[in-house]
C-alpha cells in the first residue's frame, strides 16, 4: 500500500479551514505574548547595558512559535563577521537573528511596515533601497556602523525568496562594505535548508503577497524541521573586490544546499522583475 502523505497545510490560494484558522490565531496569540514581555524587558536592558539579549530571545521563541524546529550546524562567528546566506522565507529571519543574534539588511518597503519595520529597527536592521542609486554611500555608512554596534550582520543577496531548489545569482551592490573589508572581519557563508518538501511549500515565491504566506505558514499543521549550517569562514581579504567575494559564498553554499537535496539546484522557475531574473524559457512558471 502507498505511504500516505500528511497534509502539510493550505496549498497556495487554497481557503484556510476552521483549525488552520485557530492555529494562526493561536500562534499570533503566542507572538504577541512574546513581544509584550520582551520588548519591556529590552528596553529596561538598554538602560543599564548598551547590548541587549532580548531580540535575540524574541526571535528564537518566535522562530518556534511559527512552527520552526531549529537544528543549527557548525558554528556561528560571534563578533565582527558578514553572513552570506541563501533565503528562502520570513522564518530566515527568526532562524538567523535567533541563532546568532545578527543584524540584517532588509528592502526599504519592510521598514514601513507598522510593526513589522518597528521590531526590525530594535533589531538595528539596515533598510536599503534599490532605486535610491545617489544613496548608495549613505547605505554602506549605515552598514559599517550596524556592523560595528550588533558584532555580526547578515546579508541575502539573491535579493528576493526562493523555493529551497534554486539559488539565484547573488546581486553584490551592499557587499560594497566589504571594498576595502573593515579591519578583522570575515565572511562567513551559511546554508538554509527546510527539506526538500517544506523548502518547497514554505517559499514565498511567484505571486503570493506576503500576507497571505504568513497566514499559510502560522496555519500550518505541525512543526518542520529548519537546518542552518554555518560553513567555514573566509578572509574577505584573499579576495579582490567584492564580485570575487560574493562568488566565493556562492561557491560553498551551493555544494551544501546540493548534499542536502541528494541532486543538483535547478534554475528557479519565476520572473522576479526587481532583481532583474528572467528564468530560462523551458523553465518559466
Amino acid at each position: 500500500m502507498p505511504e500516505r502523505r500528511r497534509p502539510t497545510g493550505p496549498e497556495r490560494g487554497v481557503p484556510i479551514g476552521w483549525t488552520g484558522w485557530l492555529r494562526l490565531v493561536l500562534r499570533s496569540l503566542g507572538l504577541a505574548l512574546t513581544l509584550l514581555i520582551c520588548v519591556p524587558l529590552h528596553y529596561t536592558y538598554r538602560t543599564i547595558h548598551y547590548g541587549s539579549p532580548f531580540p535575540k530571545i524574541f526571535l528564537r521563541i518566535a522562530c518556534r512559535i511559527c512552527g520552526a524546529r531549529l537544528r543549527i550546524h557548525g558554528v556561528p562567528l560571534r563578533r565582527d563577521v558578514f553572513f552570506i546566506a541563501n533565503h528562502l522565507s520570513w522564518i530566515d529571519i527568526l532562524a538567523l537573528g535567533g541563532a546568532s543574534g545578527t543584524a540584517f539588511v532588509a528592502k526599504a518597503e519592510l521598514g514601513m511596515a507598522p510593526v513589522v519595520g518597528w521590531l526590525a529597527r530594535i533589531n538595528r536592521t539596515v533598510f536599503v533601497s534599490r532605486e535610491d542609486r545617489l544613496g548608495v554611500a549613505d547605505q554602506i555608512n549605515r552598514l559599517r556602523e550596524a556592523l560595528a554596534d550588533n558584532w555580526s550582520i547578515t546579508v541575502f543577496p539573491e535579493g528576493t525568496t526562493t523555493d529551497g531548489h534554486s539559488l539565484l545569482p547573488f546581486k553584490t551592490a551592499m557587499l560594497r562594505v566589504l571594498e576595502p573589508p573593515p579591519p578583522g572581519v570575515m565572511v562567513q557563508p551559511v546554508a538554509l535548508d527546510y527539506g526538500a518538501d517544506i523548502g518547497e511549500w514554505i517559499g514565498w515565491i511567484g505571486t503570493e503577497g506576503g500576507v497571505e504566506n504568513a497566514k499559510r505558514v502560522l496555519a500550518r499543521r505541525g512543526s518542520f524541521k529548519l537546518e542552518v549550517f554555518f560553513l567555514e569562514p573566509f578572509d574577505p581579504r584573499d579576495f579582490v573586490g567584492r564580485k570575487a567575494i560574493a562568488a566565493e559564498a556562492r561557491a560553498r553554499i551551493v555544494p551544501a544546499l546540493e548534499a542536502r537535496l541528494g541532486k543538483p539546484l535547478r534554475p528557479f522557475a519565476h520572473v522576479v522583475g526587481p532583481v532583474g531574473y528572467i528564468p530560462p524559457p523551458d523553465k518559466a512558471a
